[in-house]
């Protein structure tokens, strides 16, 4: 009985447990969303119907929304060129999306690629953290904005004065915790303890030893930090919240082109709708939300006013277009890492406040 228990907790038995929930979930999404919104043939038909000049321009804004989280890349890993930020960030993506618990094993790769090309480990973790950190403040700040844009707007019914109110709060309370961090290494050395207390509990119910030394990671952390957003704020701030506004624009352009309008659906509803269904993807209940994240935006867009049909084919069109593009970008960008040995060893190195020290 002991020897069947482990087997079942194996790591490779939990891999294909993963696997099979999240086809099994797909798969009822999709049957949920083609027998309540609109069926297969009607969905096909919008999509047959765009002209070659629609198709244009939902590329161009897909081209565009791709190129723009390479910035993200570059001010966020002082050293790193542009193209070497387009494939670590196609490679990482694709393995992202299409790997169950794909963000682990993304970072692993981030830290592989980053390696080849001598950053250190602790410049990748900079750049995994500070990233991480800009755009969850990103994911926490747009609901807001879309809230309050609507709320400006006349149109603050079903509790979304509300909801502004307690995003902005979170937002408030995640922005003050990160700055005392950074000013004070006390707080941060506290932050760390505390943080390890509420992993360690959590660890406890799943029958774990408790996690140690967080309060030294978390220091330590800070000093690393503390240099690249002195100088880099502004632009990491900046280049995050234009990625994500490019990935919202794509979703917005394949709603005009499949017939759905502003009067049905204003852009800053589809706004609130697309931020709160980017926070789904936070929770990792399939490689990158698929299926929760379209089921989300359907829902949204149609109880806003949207065309059944026309919003489930725009909802489709825009997953292709960033969601399933992407790994196979990423599977080119991947084998281009593996054959490109002039980019090895090839970075500079830093000054103590995290400049790139001129040769």
């Amino acid at each position: 009985m002991e020897r069947r228990w482990n087997v079942i907790r194996s790591p490779a038995a939990r891999r294909v447990a993963q696997v099979a929930v999240s086809v099994a979930l797909v798969g009822v999404i999709i049957w949920f969303v083609f027998r309540q919104f609109a069926n297969l043939s009607e969905v096909t038909a919008v999509i047959r119907d765009l002209t070659p000049a629609e198709i244009a321009i939902l590329l161009l804004a897909a081209a565009w929304n791709l190129l723009t989280y390479w910035f993200v890349v570059v001010v966020a890993t002082p050293g790193l060129r542009l193209p070497q930020a387009a494939v670590l960030t196609q490679s990482t993506t694709a393995v992202s999306n299409a790997v169950p618990a794909g963000g682990a094993v993304a970072v692993g790769l981030t830290y592989t690629m980053l390696s080849s090309w001598g950053f250190s480990r602790s410049r990748g973790t900079l750049f995994v953290v500070v990233t991480g950190i800009w755009n969850n403040f990103i994911k926490l700040g747009m609901p807001v904005l879309a809230l309050a844009i609507v709320v400006l707007q006349g149109r603050p019914g079903g509790g979304r004065t509300t909801a502004a109110t307690i995003g902005l709060v979170a937002l408030i309370a995640a922005v003050a915790v990160f700055a005392l961090i950074l000013r004070s290494e006390t707080f941060a050395a506290r932050a760390g303890i505390t943080a390890g207390r509420w992993a360690s509990a959590l660890l406890r119910l799943a029958r774990r030893g408790p996690v140690h030394g967080w309060d030294l990671a978390v220091t330590k952390w800070r000093g690393r930090v503390i240099g690249l957003v002195r100088h880099r704020w502004h632009a990491l701030t900046v280049s995050t919240l234009v990625s994500h506004l490019s990935l919202y624009l794509v979703l917005l352009v394949a709603l005009r082109v499949t017939g759905v309008t502003d009067r049905q659906v204003g852009w800053a509803e589809v706004l609130v709708v697309f931020a709160f269904a980017r926070l789904v993807t936070a929770i990792p209940i399939t490689p990158g939300g698929v299926g929760v994240v379209e089921l989300a935006l359907i829902t949204g867009l149609t109880r806003a006013g949207g065309d059944d049909a026309a919003v489930v084919a725009a909802v489709l069109l825009h997953r292709l277009l960033t969601f399933v593009l992407p790994i196979a970008i990423g599977g080119l960008t991947y084998l281009y890492w593996r054959r490109k040995r002039s980019w090895l060893d090839s970075a500079p190195p830093l000054s103590d406040s995290g400049t790139v020290v001129e040769t």
